[in-house]
């Protein structure tokens, strides 16, 4: 939310710099994201002097061209000037030698002595244009003769700098959603901390009077409790034109357009209080406002041009007959302000929070309206408002009230009643405030103090506060106008050790996230939220629509259901790097699925890997060989091995996922997931223009089996290692994972390792067979091994694979 350093300024009498309002903001919990400085003119005028001039003769070598002496208060200048209404006696804008103009069209022009026509020239006398005043460029600006002589044209002019305050603005602070709120809060620091009496300076509204009662205007509210307090009155005899500089300038310094003077005037009290305001035009009701609930499938057309289709339960502004506005929201095109409007009915209301909340989401809409109502304004302040207002637009765009204001007061929020007791204020707090320091705190923020037992005392927090509903809420109230950093730190730390889950998630989470960042993965946290076409278009019998939980209001219509599948994600990622010349990728994301099954919720924590592009980064000395999906299997061995579940793992095929090809995994019979690659017709979708491997695990099955690993230690072994090795001539069928198991099956005593370490397909070879080099380990960790031995165990291997897997021994 965006607040005017000087707008700020016309509530609370302060000096503060906008850096040391910033800070204090910052520290009461009104975080301030950023201030940026808003120069009335670009440059503002630094440079520029009021001069007089003093000689004016023809250029000798220029007929339009004037040479003129002028004086600016130190030694005279001589400035040519083409400017035809330049005289003697003027006083003058003169940019002098150094100053840089920024006009109002065109680029910026920096003044410099020069020669023009062989005529020294040591500055310019500046047009409205050229000054960024106006677009006049019909003579230079002649000023008031009574000015004095060397004075800055900026002070002339009275500009006004100001400081744009960005505060990002917590849900939970609908009090401070206007400059008077903010204010408040500036006060309260102010008066405890520097020992002031600073008081808020109100808009004085005592001047509202009723002219007459001409147009009057019925209105009713169909839904009180969606609508518990609604206050109106008509403004006759306006006229709309642009609004005078000053409003314009106060909506620009918050980042708003100017628009007309009576929109304008909504938007600067809504700006000013925090409550949002709705002008119509007094011809499109018919004598009558109607507050109620749209009728299902009903159609409306908002300001923007969209129609929309309304829900039943959405409050809408009707005449009686016709659709005018959606409540707390968005206007509709034929009631709002235009250059032929007249006649202005002006409303102000409190509508419900949660109903104007739903409505906005349904709509997909986020107004400056919605952002205020859903959060809940002061219900007491709507007459306010409403008075403030009408009194700007008798101001700005003439005419008079034409109505006795109407009030339909229903059931609104009540100040809260809650108990509060001074000493655990201080014990919550850890600081010892004094009992009448909590109190002007509490009074700077409206909370009263009813009555007072001891050190118990009743509070009454006004209704504004919605935040504000038990004892630890005031408390902290205290505490952030006291200062958080005024808390001492305690001489001495005192801990508990708690006793931990086993195993510890969070330990192996973070594990192997540090491997994998160092074997140069990127960790990405995707929105748990995705689009409901990604199962429609790319689903399966693992994906399908029915098991979607579908959002009930949508942010948007990408963000409309819980994922199924964490890929699309990870494949949005990849796209987005692959647009902006990062087509080598590794990331990896921790994180949970949703399913519904029938009436019955299901969430599961994923671990999803992804690669794609080269192997190594792209340099002079690197191989553009690209990954592939062995690439990843051993990335996965790598993660099962560090958890201790490699010896666990199976391999077999798996085609019914968004892969289009690769393995599931299993751990003991248990599927704890699937490595594969990425088929064409989910690339095309997302534009990826290469391979990508998947490797998707099932998080919780893999902590299921992690809490049965147990560590074990051995001795170094006390003998050396011995390697045999077969070539073997088998089936292309045949796959390494059978081998291995085959020679384990034949010893378990001093095999120790079955690798495999060339693979050749080729020429010489029977059709339907292949060769692979297979190297077989040997250690006994207590004897030397004896060849007899180990040759012993190389035969029973070898009958083993050619008795089970019809392999032959290649000479």
């Amino acid at each position: 939310m965006k607040i005017s350093y000087n707008w700020l300024k016309q509530y609370i009498d302060t000096e503060l710099s906008p850096e040391e309002i910033g800070k204090i903001l910052t520290e009461t919990g009104l975080e301030v994201e950023g201030i940026e400085r808003l120069e009335s003119v670009k440059g503002g005028l630094e440079g520029v002097v009021v001069g007089e001039v003093v000689s004016c003769e023809k250029h000798p070598d220029a007929d339009r061209l004037k040479v003129t002496t002028v004086t600016v208060g130190g030694e005279p200048l001589q400035i040519v000037c083409g400017a035809p209404n330049v005289a003697v006696g003027q006083k003058v804008a003169v940019a002098t030698v150094g100053t840089t103009l920024y006009p109002s069209s065109g680029e910026a022009i920096k003044m410099k002595l020069s020669k023009i026509r062989g005529v020294e020239s040591h500055g310019m006398l500046c047009a409205e244009d050229e000054l960024g005043l106006g677009e006049s460029h019909d003579g230079i600006l002649v000023l008031n003769p009574a000015l004095t002589i060397g004075t800055p044209v900026a002070q002339v002019f009275e500009l006004e700098d100001d400081f744009q305050i960005e505060i990002g603005l917590t849900p939970n602070r609908a009090d401070a959603m206007g400059h008077i709120g903010v204010a408040r809060d500036l006060m309260a620091y102010i008066n405890y901390h520097h020992d002031k009496s600073t008081s808020i300076n109100w808009p004085d509204v005592s001047s509202f009077k009723v002219e007459n009662n001409d147009k009057r205007i019925t209105v009713s509210v169909a839904d009180a409790a969606l609508c518990p307090r609604y206050v109106g009155t008509v403004i006759d005899h306006v006229k709309i034109e642009p609004s005078p500089a000053w409003l314009q300038k106060r909506l620009r310094a918050v980042g708003l357009s100017p628009i007309n003077n009576v929109v304008d005037v909504t938007n600067f009290v809504m700006r000013e209080l925090g409550t949002p305001l709705h002008a119509f035009d007094l011809s499109a009701l018919n004598g009558n406002v109607v507050v109620k609930t749209a009728n299902a499938g009903d159609k409306f057309t908002t300001l923007d041009g969209i129609e929309r289709t309304l829900g039943e339960e959405q409050l809408m502004i009707t005449n009686g007959d016709d659709y005018l506005c959606i409540a707390g929201v968005f206007g509709g095109t034929t009631s709002g302000i235009t250059e032929h409007t007249t006649s202005v009915f002006l409303e102000s209301a409190y509508f419900n929070p949660v109903s104007v909340r739903k409505t906005a989401r349904f709509h997909g809409l986020n107004t400056d309206a919605s952002f205020r109502f859903e959060r809940g304004v002061d219900p007491e302040l709507t007459m306010y408002a409403m008075k403030r207002a009408a009194l700007l637009i008798v101001e700005v765009a003439g005419g008079h009230i034409a109505m006795e204001p109407c009030d339909l007061h229903a059931e609104t929020p009540k100040p809260a009643s809650i108990n509060f007791n001074f000493k655990r204020c201080n014990q919550l707090i850890g600081s010892d405030i004094p009992e009448e320091g909590v109190k002007q705190i509490l009074s700077s923020l409206d909370i009263k103090v009813v009555s007072e037992n001891g050190d118990d005392a009743l509070l009454k927090v006004p209704a504004y506060r919605v935040d504000v509903q038990r004892e630890a809420d005031v408390i902290e109230e205290v505490l952030r106008i006291y200062g958080f950093n005024n808390v001492p730190l305690p001489e001495k730390l005192n801990t508990s050790i708690g006793a931990s889950r086993k195993p510890d998630v969070n330990h192996y989470r973070f594990t192997l996230a540090e491997m994998l960042v160092g074997k140069g993965f990127f960790e990405v946290m995707n929105n748990s939220l995705t689009s409901s076409t990604y199962v429609a278009t790319l689903g399966n019998e693992e994906l399908r629509t029915e098991n979607n939980v579908q959002m009930l209001n949508p942010l948007s219509q990408e963000l409309d259901v819980m994922r199924q599948c964490m890929v699309f994600g990870i494949l949005e990622g990849i796209r987005h790097n692959q647009n902006r010349q990062h087509p080598d990728w590794k990331c990896f994301e921790f994180g949970t699925t949703y399913h519904k099954y029938g009436d019955r919720y299901v969430e599961s924590k994923r671990l999803v890997l992804a690669i794609t592009g080269r192997k190594q980064a792209e340099s002079w000395n690197s191989t553009t060989e690209m990954v592939n999906y062995f690439t990843m299997k051993g990335i996965v061995e790598s993660i099962l091995s560090r958890l201790g579940l490699k010896g666990f793992l199976n391999y077999s095929e798996w085609k019914n996922s968004v892969l289009e090809e690769g393995v599931e995994l299993t751990l003991l019979k248990s599927k704890v997931g699937q490595i594969g690659w990425i088929g064409n017709s989910v690339k095309k979708h997302f534009g990826i223009k290469q391979e990508v491997f998947i490797a998707d695990l099932d998080w919780d099955v893999l902590m299921d089996h992690v809490k049965n690993v147990k560590i074990r230690s051995n001795e170094l072994p006390k003998t050396f290692a011995t390697r045999r090795d077969f070539s073997l001539l088998l089936d292309k069928s045949v796959t390494f994972a059978e081998i291995e198991r085959a020679a384990k099956a034949c010893d378990r005593k001093i095999l120790r390792e079955v690798g495999l370490f060339d693979v050749y397909e080729g020429k010489n070879l029977d059709e339907g067979k292949k060769s692979y080099a297979v190297s077989f380990t040997f250690q006994d960790t207590e004897n030397t091994l004896r060849d007899e031995a180990v040759d012993a165990v190389m035969e029973k291997i070898r009958k083993e694979l050619e008795s089970q897997l019809g392999a032959q021994l290649r000479s």
